[in-house]
Order: C-alpha cells, then structure tokens, then sequence
C-alpha cells in the first residue's frame, strides 16, 4: 500500500496490546483492580502523544530518534511504578514489578525491530516507495542522490531539470518541463536546488506544488559550507543555522552518557580498582621510588583544566608534564611496559569519569602544552573540546594513537575526534568501548 495511513494506529495498538497483555498475565490481581487497565492505557497514549513519538521520518531507522524512544520508556516507567506507590497493596515484591516493567521494555523493543526490518523487505520489494525528482543543479544533487539510491529509504529517484544540458541518463530536460512530467509521472516530492533559482522562480513552483498536492523539499543555497553538524532552528519565521550542533547537545544525550559514565565508571572503580590498585602499589614500591599514581594537568570540556590521574608508568622525571613518551622510552618501567601494552595504567581515570572530568569515550585529552601548540598550528583543534575528553575515542580504535612524529598524526587524530562529536550515539560508544577491550587483549602497544 502505497500510503501507508494505517501503520501509526497498528502500532498503537501492537503497544498497548503489550502493556495490557504483560500486565494482564503476569500482574492480575492488580490489573484487573479498579480504574488501572485505564490509567495504565492513558499513561503511555499520554506519554507516546505527548512526545510526539509515532509519526516518523522516511528516513528513520530503528537506531534513529532513540532518545525519543527511551524517554518514553522511562516516563511510562515513572507512571507506572507511580501507580505501586500510591496503590501499595503489597501483592506483589518491588523486585517482581520491576520485573514485569522490564519484560513490558523488552517486548516493545523487540516490537520496534521487527518493524523496522519488515519495513525495510517491504521497501526493498518495492513497497511504500516515493517518486521523486530534483528541479535545479548543483554539488548537492550528487550527495542527496547517495540517499535517494538507499532502497531501503523507499524513494525512487527519477531525474533532474536543469536549464542547461547534461548528458546523465537521468537528466530529464529544461526546468520549465518539470511541471507537465511532475503530473504525467506521479511524482511525490519535488526537490528544489535554490541557487538555480529567481525568487520568481521559486514562488510559482511553490504554488505548483499547493496547488497539485505535491511535497516540495527546498535545498538552500550553501555556499559550500555546510557540514553534517549544522541544524536549522527557527526565530519566529526566520530560519538559522546552527554550526556546531553536537547530538550531545539534545535534552537526553547529556544525561544518557553522564548515566552510563556513572554505571560503567562506579563498576570497574568497585570490581577492579578495588583490588588491583593494592597489588600495583606493592609492585610499584619493590621497582621504583615514586607515588602509586601519576597525574597531569589536561585540558577538558570547553578547555577547562583538570587533573588526570594515571598508574605510574615511568620513574620520576622532570619533563613528564612537556615531553610525550615515544617508542622504547626510556622512563618506561619494568611494570609501566606492562600497564602500557595493556592499557592498564589508564584504569585510574575512571575515577576522573566518576568526577565527572572525563567520560569513557570521547576525543583523549592532551597536556596542556600540546593543547597550547596545537589550537594555534591545527585547523579546527578546539572543536575536540566542545565535549569531554575520553578514556579511550574514535581516534584510538582506528590507529591514531601513540607518538605524533609528523603533522599528519595530529590531523588524522583531529578528523576522528570531529566526526565523533558530530556523530555520537550510545551505540557508537559501545562500539568504540568494544573495540578498545579487544585491542588491549591483544597487547597493541601504545606510547602515552
């Protein structure tokens, strides 16, 4: 079915068919209690509607709009469990409700999957598609064809209108003919390049589009400096472009990575620091003189300067704040070789995540020095510094990490680190933590 009216009332249903069906057979002497099947029915309409959470993008994938989607399970979570508080019967043990509060989590999880995996055979069969064409010619028009080409996405790209020639297959003429094709071909959304355009131009096509039913997409004019971090945000009428908008940015994303940071943070501080750092003391003290941890002035979020607590790996020595170590490093102890090659010595800086200085993943800190001698030598080198630091980033698990021995190393570095706080997602710091616990079983060496 070509317009899909009815997926947003299946999938109203499909959920709540799960909170009542969860609740009915594993709660039901609570269930069935007075005004509850209503008031559980009204909590998530309330909560789904309130978000705005059901209508979709063409574009969104199940990992698309997460933050939406854990908001609105945590705020039927809070209703829910709100219910117990002002109800409390003692029928059924804290530990059981929550229980059932999870299976209702992973139900609807597993729900939202399968959607979005039909979807896509459906779209890739040719199901739920939209034709579309792009009226104007410029640098974008090859970008926004690499979206058009998804089939999953379910467009059809047709051509563009162009008033001067091109011989591309899907060159389909002048832009004048783009309203008798618009109509002969069932086209769905029109594409509109603005800088081919008059402003004459653009309001006739406008009015085509109102006046036939057609979607018409406006791509402003860029002057070629758009990035995949700008949003546009709208002062009354006006729209304006917002340069550096980080995902971190958005009213969850702050407190989805402070919440993980803590958890993570508080587990290995509890499981592994507690009997490691005794152990590492004893070692330490029988091989050098020194303090058990060693710890440096780094520049963090917003270029804010804090403490950096590391194991020891070298002996004392008077340039550890100004000379980064390098291969075969002299200053590397016995036992600072080992926590080196297995980035054990970078454990006590979960305690700078727990502090909140530091988060598990995000672009590494330097010294203050080279963050000195970098932000005035390296393009862009502070945007690194629009988030906090990491224990480990993107940049570690793809090869930048070590000496930097030529200019190359620093900028490479900064790429990685720049695409991470444009692109941050819960999943690409599990990702990037995944591959960090892999690279250290496997010993890759490393040199700061």
């Amino acid at each position: 079915m070509k317009k899909s009216l009815l997926i947003i009332p299946f999938s109203v249903l499909i959920h709540l068919c799960i909170v009542n069906g969860v609740l009915y057979f594993m709660t039901p002497l609570t269930y069935l209690e007075g005004t509850n099947v209503l008031y559980y029915n009204l909590a998530w309409l309330i909560a789904a509607f309130s978000l705005n959470y059901y209508p979709t993008e063409r574009r969104e994938r199940f990992e698309t709009n997460l933050g939406k989607y854990f908001r609105l399970l945590g705020i039927f979570g809070l209703a829910y469990f709100a219910l117990y508080g002002f109800k409390s019967n003692g029928i059924y043990a804290f530990e059981y409700r929550a229980t059932v509060y999870l299976v209702i989590c992973l139900f609807i999880t597993v729900y939202r999957s399968f959607f979005y995996w039909v979807r896509t055979k459906y779209r890739l069969y040719g199901g739920n598609f939209r034709n579309v064409v792009v009226v104007g010619r410029d640098k974008n028009l090859k970008k926004i064809r690499k979206v058009f080409d998804q089939p999953e996405l379910g467009y059809r790209y047709k051509g563009f209108f162009d008033d001067r020639p091109s011989v591309s297959p899907t060159y389909l003429g002048k832009m004048n003919d783009c309203f008798k094709y618009v109509l002969e071909n069932d086209v769905d959304y029109i594409y509109c390049v603005t800088s081919n355009l008059s402003k004459k131009e653009l309001e006739y096509l406008i009015t085509f589009a109102d006046n036939n039913l057609k979607k018409l997409k406006i791509i402003p004019d860029n002057k070629e400096i758009f990035t995949r971090s700008m949003s546009i945000e709208l002062y009354d009428n006006i729209p304006v472009l917002a340069m550096r908008k980080s995902p971190l940015e958005l009213e969850y994303a702050p407190i989805i990575k402070r919440t993980f940071d803590l958890l993570f943070s508080s587990f290995v501080i509890l499981t592994v620091l507690s009997w490691l750092t005794p152990i590492l003391f004893i070692l330490m003290k029988l091989e050098s003189k020194g303090p058990l941890f060693f710890k440096q002035k780094r520049h963090g979020v917003n270029r804010k300067a804090f403490w950096c607590y590391k194991f020891r790996s070298m002996t004392q020595n008077a340039e550890s704040d100004t000379l980064m170590a390098t291969k075969n490093d002299m200053r590397v102890t016995r036992i600072g070789k080992i926590l080196r090659k297995t980035s054990i010595d970078e454990l006590p800086q979960f305690i700078n995540v727990f502090l909140g200085d530091m988060s598990v993943v995000g672009p590494r800190p330097h010294m203050e020095s080279h963050t000195e001698m970098y932000e005035t030598s390296i393009d862009k080198y502070l945007v690194r510094h629009f988030v906090k630091p990491g224990i480990t980033g993107l940049a570690q698990i793809k090869g930048c990490r070590g000496e930097i021995i030529k200019k190359a190393d620093i900028i490479n570095r900064i790429r990685f680190d720049i695409f991470y706080t444009e692109s941050w997602s819960l999943g690409l710091d599990l990702s990037i933590i995944y591959s960090t616990v892999v690279n250290a079983v496997r010993g890759e060496d490393k040199a700061y």
